[in-house]
């Protein structure tokens, strides 16, 4: 859902459109820094041939043009929306509409693909867009119900690859190379190498383009930039997989598992991060020998089976005779920097007046990718004859400052240097301070940064300068606008802020910033807005990691331990403990003994959650219940529900388990949680239970364990635990042969689970309704689902105890008649579906069918 409107006079009318499309599991498309027809031009181009559905909001204001623009990005944006896609228009009631707003609607008026609305307040734009898209969406479907819906799984080929905005300029026969080094299944890993700024990232997106033929099981991205300790390169890995930590195998296993027979390609970006976990990828050949890798690092890898391909610049003429300036106007240096100077300005054009020193800019800058685009976006404001005046002169002094570092990092820094002294000091400013940011940093966050470090000036028009100046890179996250900053660019700036004494304080900032998300964010985590907050923590992960170990470097383990504690519910959904054991034991190893009985208490408390659930070691309870009694001493009484029901999960899950104790450590901890009003934790507690009363034979026990423990996650609004209890609520129900209630928790746990994008949760539901549909004599039905459930079982390796496994039997009960061949053409079609595409095939053909 694409959603087109001024940013300052709308703000509260874009958080109702967002509202009212996440309602609907709809995907909106919101740009925080608003619609400009430059360089983010390409960015909403791209989304807007990808999106279904145009929302115009629009009020009193036609918004900023461009100098040497002739519109603004607001009708821009509605200039380049696909003529066929379908127009919603929202117009807010005024008597002081802009002259230039009145025509562009006059001009919606007579579109026969826009639907025209009128409204008075934002609640009421909310209600309308909800009914509004329900309506589309229910016209759309009736007109294609009779159309098979495609196969094409989710899961496979680039869609977890980043999208490319751009076109990649004179790489082809690079990529030609890459992709026959790919070819050879010989070869395990095939390196990119090359300096900061030589398009190594770029180059192994296309490659994976490529190369997606030769590996028919797909191609992970997984990007390495913030992840700084060696032991989590297979855990990151693992997410990027989708598979979490809570399924009760060792990390290994479950990747042996999930890759068993895989043809996949895992693209690992920025490798040079972690370059001593090289030998863990020699350790992974053998837990996926049907895999590849490919690496970019900015250094060689040295392993076993690695083959290396070096980035050369890109040249800036033509080989047949290099000193023409003439031949040198279709190398690819000069074409990357026509190509990026008419994003920023699209009046410019290649002329033979302007080829001379377009030329020598790219010659000055060697052909670096990083430092042709940085100069490119100066042509807003600069011809490039002046560029070059001042590029040429402001290089040879920084060059020639710093002879010890290799001749083209020298040119990418200085270039880097140049486009930052061109800023205005307020952007100048902004930009250093920006490079303690990880990638994905939200404007709400810059905002806070900029109150604490008691900024002077508009963040927003500071942050608009750097994005137009391509030193900020602008995305969206599902729908949420998110920035970076390029490893290069961030890299002078952390080296400028240390220059100027100023690191440790911004680095503080930057920590205090974090520590407030997460405190605010916590609030949310067991309520209502569970999923926005996740959402939120989920885009800045990595900075909320990067205060972590900014606390841990500090030695403050307090400050870091509460960040931790209160984003349990976020680790736990998440599936991220064994990073926060991680990190909790850094920082313990940093403060030694002076860590607070606290503090140990909760490091104790991740690491006996992990444990719990992913070995099945004796000794561990006994951890749980020391950490209990530290919190009981600290007042803590969530820790002490916390800990005393992770022991009795810990017990259930060791080899040879105390019933009884574990039971009655359960029972205290759901009552613990309930006196404290934390509804997932007394439902956690709950299921655990319900659990281990089905397992004794207690079916009705279990039924109302399970049943008690939905009501306490439905009290409070959260989801996540409330999933849980309902698959289990659905599956007792089925075992009663009550199909419409076992439909109905299967379907409400299944939304959930969609909106937490919960790929295991999403699989035990499937294969609750693919029971339902059994039973109901569905076979075609019953085999889709089951067979898209055991898909994702297999790809993220989510394996269930034999004693939960019950789908099977009522699929082997239909198996024995003649739907049997119906019953297998529907799981061998199951297997090719996506999680998230299974999910709304069970969705949309949920019905009571009535059994014969």
């Amino acid at each position: 859902m694409f959603v087109s409107s001024t940013l300052r006079e709308l703000a509260d009318e874009r958080r109702a459109a967002r509202t009212a499309i996440e309602r609907m599991r709809l995907a909106p498309v919101m740009f925080e820094l608003g619609a400009r027809p430059h360089p983010p031009r390409e960015l909403y181009r791209s989304y807007l041939e990808q999106s279904d559905v145009f929302v115009g909001i629009y009020w009193e204001s036609y918004g900023w043009i461009a100098p040497d623009g002739d519109v603004s990005g607001l009708e821009d944006e509605y200039n380049l929306a696909p003529r066929g896609m379908p127009k919603l228009i929202y117009i807010k009631a005024s008597t002081h509409r802009e002259e230039r707003l009145t025509a562009l609607l006059a001009r919606v008026r007579d579109d026969d693909t826009a639907a025209y609305f009128t409204f008075e307040t934002a609640d009421e734009l909310q209600d309308r867009l909800a009914d509004d898209l329900a309506t589309l969406f229910a016209e759309r479907f009736e007109e294609s119900r009779a159309e098979q819906p495609a196969a094409a799984s989710e899961d496979s080929a680039v869609t977890r690859m980043p999208a490319a905005y751009t076109r990649i300029i004179g790489r082809d026969r690079a990529i030609e190379q890459v992709v026959s080094l790919l070819r050879d299944r010989a070869t395990r890993v095939v390196t990119i190498c090359g300096p900061g700024g030589i398009g190594k990232s770029r180059l192994a997106i296309a490659v994976a383009e490529a190369a997606a033929p030769l590996f028919p099981d797909g191609i992970v991205f997984v990007p390495l930039e913030n992840v700084l300790e060696p032991e989590l390169l297979l855990s990151t890995i693992g997410y990027a997989l989708g598979i979490r930590e809570t399924t009760g195998l060792q990390l290994e296993e479950r990747l042996a598992l999930a890759l068993d027979k895989r043809r996949l390609l895992f693209v690992l970006d920025n490798f040079e991060q972690i370059v001593s976990a090289a030998p863990i990828l020699v350790r992974l050949f053998t837990i996926a020998p049907d895999a590849a890798f490919l690496v970019t690092s900015r250094v060689v890898l040295r392993i076993r089976g690695e083959r290396v391909f070096d980035v050369d610049p890109l040249p800036t003429n033509d080989p047949e005779s290099p000193d023409s300036i003439g031949r040198a106007r279709n190398a690819a240096a000069i074409e990357l920097f026509a190509e990026r100077a008419r994003a920023a300005n699209p009046e410019f054009e290649l002329t033979d007046a302007n080829l001379a020193p377009v030329v020598e800019i790219c010659r000055v800058l060697e052909g670096v990718p990083l430092a042709l685009e940085l100069a490119a976006a100066r042509i807003r404001l600069l011809g490039p004859a002046d560029i070059l005046r001042r590029l040429d002169r402001q290089l040879a002094l920084l060059v020639d400052a710093s002879r010890d570092v290799p001749l083209r990092q020298r040119t990418l820094r200085s270039t880097i240097e140049w486009s930052a002294e061109l800023l205005d000091p307020s952007s100048r400013r902004l930009l250093m301070e920006l490079a303690v940011y990880s990638p994905g940093f939200t404007l709400a966050s810059v905002e806070a940064m900029g109150r604490l470090r008691e900024w002077d000036f508009d963040v927003f028009e500071s942050l608009e300068t750097l994005v137009d100046s391509s030193l900020v890179h602008q995305d969206d996250v599902d729908g949420q606008a998110a920035f970076s900053l390029l490893v290069s660019v961030r890299e002078y700036g952390v080296e400028d802020l240390a220059a100027t004494g100023q690191e440790d304080a911004v680095r503080d900032a930057h920590a205090a910033v974090y520590t407030a998300v997460a405190r605010a964010e916590a609030e949310n985590l067991g309520t209502g807005d569970q999923l926005a907050a996740v959402a939120r923590l989920t885009l800045e992960r990595g900075n909320l990691r990067g205060a972590v170990r900014h606390l841990a470097a500090r030695a403050d383990a307090e400050t870091a331990c509460d960040v931790a504690w209160r984003l349990f519910v976020f680790w736990w959904v998440g599936g991220y403990l064994l990073e926060v054991a991680v990190w909790l034991q850094a920082i313990l190893d940093r403060t030694g003994a002076v860590a607070s009985s606290r503090e140990q208490a909760i490091v104790a408390f991740y690491a006996g959650w992990r444990d719990a659930w992913t070995t099945h070691r004796p000794g561990i309870a006994p951890i749980l219940l020391d950490a209990a009694k530290e919190f009981e001493s600290e007042g803590d009484m969530l820790g002490v529900a916390m800990a005393t029901t992770t022991a009795g999960v810990a017990e259930i899950n060791s080899p040879a388990p105390d019933v009884a104790a574990a039971s009655r450590w359960l029972s205290e901890g759901a009552e613990a949680f309930r006196r404290a009003d934390v509804g997932w934790g007394e439902c956690l507690a709950l299921v655990a239970l319900g659990r281990i009363a089905l397992l004794m034979g207690r079916h009705d026990d279990a039924t109302e364990l399970f049943r008690r423990g939905a009501e306490a996650s439905r009290a409070c609004g959260e989801r996540f635990a409330g999933t849980v209890a309902l698959h289990h609520v659905g599956r007792m129900m089925l075992l009663s042969d009550r199909l419409d209630d076992a439909e109905d928790a299967y379907l409400e746990s299944l939304s959930g689970s969609v909106a937490l994008r919960h790929e295991e949760g999403i699989a035990y539901c499937l294969e609750g309704l693919s029971a339902v549909a059994a039973r109901r004599r569905d076979a075609r039905r019953a085999g889709v689902l089951a067979g898209a459930a055991a898909s994702i079982r297999r790809r993220t390796a989510a394996i269930d105890a034999d004693a939960f496994v019950y789908h099977v039997r009522f699929l082997d009960e239909l198996r024995a008649t003649d739907a049997a061949a119906e019953l297998a053409e529907g799981e061998a079609e199951g297997l090719e579906f996506g999680s998230f595409e299974a999910a709304r095939f069970a969705e949309r053909d949920a019905r009571r069918l009535v059994s014969p």
